[in-house]
């Protein structure tokens, strides 16, 4: 079932997904395909969605940032650390634009409750960033998180393609008695959520708002910025943590050691810079 819907049709992001990891162009694959709707676990009624990419959709609703939130998470794939308790969850997906093209370079940045329901306010556990791979694709390995008065279980996140807008929003679990009594809570952001072993995986789409021009490739062509007069930050250039630039007049600090691109420019991405 995990490719098909309840008629039995296969969906269009379990053909989007397999042509990707193949390394078929995305557009090529999906025509003719239907925007059909996401796989239900067997006894489920079917939820309202998050739209199946195409032109004319909506893009991944936003929700509250709620009040844990802290920049300057480390750059990781993992939450894991030594001696951390709980289940363990991997949650895997793709960042899509408005044309079912995947978006490479997408920052993605993650934070949770620890299994007790308790957020890390000091440090910076369970918390971090990534970027989305050359097909658009990211992998966070952490725990399922714990319960806390008033929510049901979820998982907070950012994300952001290269020089546009922030989307902030949460991811949920199927089948939380909580999901009935949160009133944050919307049934477009669930995950699909499976057992594997004494652990869990997940997986969840992004559709950012994005415009895209259909093409053969599923890589995005990188937005071109001019550099500002004056300004000493440049694409292309290895920058460690520390480093310091000018963009635009203010100055910034690097937070992360990375290799800058057209739409990492300092004020669009607060996980790699901050102002000095």
């Amino acid at each position: 079932m995990d490719n098909e819907t309840s008629t039995g049709h296969v969906t269009r992001k379990a053909v989007l997904r397999a042509a990707l990891a193949a390394g078929i162009a995305a557009p090529t694959v999906l025509m003719g395909v239907p925007a059909l709707a996401r796989t239900l676990t067997a006894g489920e009624a079917p939820p309202q969605l998050t739209p199946e990419c195409d032109d004319g959709d909506d893009p991944t609703p936003p929700q509250t940032e709620g009040p844990y939130f802290k920049p300057n998470s480390p750059l990781r794939t993992s939450l894991l650390e030594s001696g951390t308790v709980g289940v363990r969850l991997t949650v895997s997906g793709y960042v899509f634009g408005l044309t079912c093209r995947p978006i490479a370079g997408a920052l993605l940045d993650f934070w949770q409750a620890d299994t007790n329901g308790a957020y890390d306010n000091t440090g910076f556990r369970f918390r971090g960033h990534q970027f989305t791979d050359a097909q658009g694709a990211f992998r966070l390995t952490t725990i399922v998180p714990g319960l806390y008065p008033g929510r049901t279980r979820h998982l907070h996140v950012k994300v952001q393609a290269p020089g546009r807008p922030v989307l902030t929003s949460q991811l949920y679990f199927p089948g939380e008695p909580r999901n009935n009594t949160d009133s944050i809570f919307d049934a477009r952001l669930l995950m699909s959520v499976r057992d594997a072993g004494a652990g869990k995986e997940a997986a969840f789409d992004f559709v950012l708002n994005v415009p895209q021009n259909p093409g053969p490739t599923p890589t995005p062509t990188a937005t071109t910025t001019t550099q500002p007069p004056g300004g000493s930050w440049a694409a292309g250039t290895a920058y460690r943590a520390g480093d310091r630039v000018t963009y635009g007049g203010p100055a910034y600090v690097c937070l992360q050691a990375h290799t800058a691109q057209a739409g990492w420019e300092p004020p669009n991405v607060p996980a790699l810079w901050r102002l000095a």
